[in-house]
């Protein structure tokens, strides 16, 4: 795999999408209005996350990515102990508001034959319905790489699907012909009841390793057409990633 192969790629993504924001503080005193720690702020930083994080690990290996995503702002906010980086506590905001959905018309305004592939991040915020789902895989005879957290995936049919352990133990339904693969965290992923080991490696953060597999998935899998030789370059992505505070996304010359 090299540049020139992934600068030929161009993939659509279109997902759910955030802002990751971390404070680091001090927390060295307890209120005296109640039995909690003091968060002194010493410096704080953003990132994009959820599908704009994946659209980062795509372009981080080269590849032309067009990205459709809510215009709707989604927070999250991490407090974070600025010595030990122990997380204190996390702060969601706008999830509870309704994300326009895309809808189907806008998507055909687009020439799908364009794309060598699409990927569908779906953090199930709303922006990628079900219906919008069933018309992808029915109009775009490509590869097309799910990750999803809605529990009925009967819409993906024919489709790469990827979820963690937990999200695969809440499926309700599942499409008659599909890729199941389930990331395993620091065991791996599993794929076909054959399990694909990772390398032992000291977790830092796994906050965003499962994007990173998502992404090196797709485009190992859309240059060589193997799914094992494309999830076991996933594994190695994301264990990149975990070593990491935050969101990270591996460039393509950390893995080659």
């Amino acid at each position: 795999m090299d540049i020139q192969q992934l600068k030929s790629l161009r993939v659509l993504l279109i997902g759910d999408s955030c802002e990751d924001i971390y404070h680091f503080g001090r927390t060295d005193r307890i209120s005296p209005e109640a039995p909690v720690p003091i968060f002194q702020m010493v410096n704080s930083f953003s990132h994009a996350g959820m599908a704009s994080n994946v659209k980062e690990n795509l372009s981080n290996f080269y590849i032309t990515v067009d990205f459709l995503t809510n215009s709707e702002k989604i927070y999250k906010e991490r407090y974070i102990d600025d010595t030990s980086k122990q997380h204190l506590l996390r702060v969601d905001k706008g999830e509870n508001e309704k994300v326009k959905p895309l809808s189907i018309k806008r998507l055909d305004k687009l020439n799908l034959d364009d794309y060598d592939g699409i990927l569908l991040s779906d953090y199930d915020k709303g922006f990628i319905t079900s219906d919008l789902a069933s018309h992808i895989t029915k109009t775009f005879n490509k590869p097309i790489f799910v990750d999803s957290k809605k529990q009925d995936l009967s819409s993906f049919s024919d489709c790469i699907i990827k979820l963690n352990e937990k999200e695969s133990k809440n499926i309700d339904r599942l499409p008659s012909n599909c890729e199941l693969i389930i990331t395993l965290g620091s065991r791996g992923a599993k794929w076909n009841n054959k399990l694909f080991p990772c390398s032992a490696v000291d977790i830092f953060d796994p906050c965003g390793a499962g994007d990173t597999f998502f992404a090196a998935l797709a485009v190992k899998y859309l240059v060589e057409e193997n799914i094992e030789k494309a999830i076991k370059f996933a594994n190695k992505c994301a264990t990149i990633t975990v070593q990491k505070l935050g969101t990270y996304a591996p460039k393509f010359e950390e893995v080659t």
